[in-house]
């Protein structure tokens, strides 16, 4: 994102160097399984769902940065570890759509990672297009983190938050959080929100696909066991009771400055 001047939270648009998937740390399969086996699913309270310890990865998105020199990274990585969560990969590409989105879809899917967390791309330069990368990935968007996020922001630069674009979303399961690049927009997000938040959202986000998993082995099983149910096959006259059953169913040195608005 552009330097705005002052304590500008731009999306950190120095955007740091040469892609690469550094630190890929390989898939740690023994980590966190998002479809649910990490997670404590007891009781019946709205929290019941929670995930106690989650398996994040984070992404900088930068074409002019480093993993050396990224402290936007550096610092979610260890708020995360310190929080008691684990940091399954942490990785660094360039502004590039489909960078981008290739390596959200690809972390949204590893059983290890339970919430992602990029960083940089979501300002309004031509080459930030986070938001829009990721954004595709998302069968359901959560409007609330890009508007606390923004609200927040406003208290330390005011009017310049409206150029941050930052936008939260649930791919695959997984949430997924789109930060400014400046390390203090990075503060601001993940102390702030995402931390406070993401063991609920993460435990929410697959209860739905758990619960059916387990409502369609029964119900298969029950269709399986039942004579009447084969017999509605065979049977012109089950059948009609069938069919009756049916119808009763930022720039760098700005950032650090303030949290980025972009």
């Amino acid at each position: 994102m552009s330097d705005h001047g002052g304590a500008d939270h731009g999306d950190d648009r120095r955007h740091d160097g040469d892609d690469h998937h550094a630190h890929d740390g390989g898939d740690h399969g023994e980590g966190h399984d998002h479809h649910g086996e990490g997670h404590d699913h007891g009781g019946d309270d709205h929290h019941a769902h929670d995930a106690e310890t989650v398996g994040v990865a984070v992404v900088t998105v930068s074409s002019s940065r480093s993993l050396e020199e990224d402290p936007s990274g550096d610092y979610a990585v260890e708020a995360i570890e310190n929080a008691g969560h684990e940091v399954v990969t942490r990785e660094l590409i360039p502004d590039d759509f489909d960078r981008v989105q290739g390596t959200v879809n690809r972390l949204v899917g590893r059983a290890d990672t339970d919430a992602v967390i990029t960083t940089g791309g979501t300002g309004v330069t031509p080459d930030d297009v986070t938001p829009e990368a990721a954004r595709q990935l998302f069968e359901k968007d959560l409007p609330g983190f890009g508007e606390l996020f923004r609200r927040l922001s406003y208290e330390e630069v005011g009017t310049r938050t409206v150029g941050s674009r930052a936008i939260g979303g649930i791919a695959d399961g997984v949430p997924v959080f789109c930060l400014p690049g400046s390390e203090n927009a990075v503060r601001l997000g993940v102390d702030e929100i995402i931390l406070p938040e993401v063991g609920h959202l993460a435990g929410l986000a697959t209860r739905d696909a758990d619960g059916d998993e387990e409502n369609d082995g029964g119900e298969d099983g029950g269709k399986g066991d039942s004579g009447e149910d084969g017999g509605k096959g065979d049977s012109g006259e089950d059948g009609g009771e069938a069919g009756g059953g049916g119808e009763a169913d930022g720039d760098d040195g700005n950032g650090e400055d303030a949290p980025d608005a972009t």
